[in-house]
């Protein structure tokens, strides 16, 4: 289920305005579970965008798509530079 109130073009501005800048993602896996690092916001494309992490024995997923963005699966916000 969409969680947010945001439309798709809003959100895909929204992530191409964090673009190149130090981000941290949180990452919902289910059953309370999560994942949460820092990255860089890097690229950012028609279907998805991808995180760079900083941490480079990083092995988890780095790609998302803007649907598991919209429904809160993923949670991206912009934090100091780091790394």
């Amino acid at each position: 289920m969409i969680k947010s109130g945001e439309t798709l073009g809003q959100v895909k501005r929204h992530i191409s305005d964090m673009r190149e800048k130090p981000v941290e993602v949180t990452v919902n896996l289910g059953r309370n579970k999560f994942l949460v690092y820092a990255g860089r916001l890097m690229g950012v494309y028609p279907a998805l965008f991808t995180v760079t992490p900083f941490d480079k024995d990083f092995r988890g997923k780095t790609s998302y798509s803007y649907s598991e963005y919209m429904c809160g699966k993923v949670k991206v916000k912009v934090t100091k530079e780091s790394g």
